[in-house]
């Protein structure tokens, strides 16, 4: 079975004062197209917009994972994965 990262269909829905876990083969931010390599160790920073236009400036942590070996590869245009 070959998996393909893609768009969450819909997005995420988080009512306020409520949490969502982000997780490695579960929901997760994937940062595509990078200038550069990211390093483990390092920190990034990077800036969640949401729907009403709002945005939320945090700094994670580059972390190594080898986890699940899911195929990171853009979905096909055509839905097919």
């Amino acid at each position: 079975f070959r998996s393909a990262m893609r768009p969450k269909e819909g997005g995420l829905s988080i009512a306020a004062g409520a949490t969502h876990e982000l997780v490695p083969g579960g929901d997760h931010l994937m940062l595509m197209q990078l200038k550069a390599p990211l390093q483990p160790g390092a920190d990034v920073a990077v800036s969640l917009v949401f729907e009403d236009g709002s945005s939320l400036p945090v700094t994670a942590q580059v972390r190594d994972f080898a986890g699940a070996n899911e195929n990171y590869r853009p979905a096909s245009p055509h839905g097919n994965g």
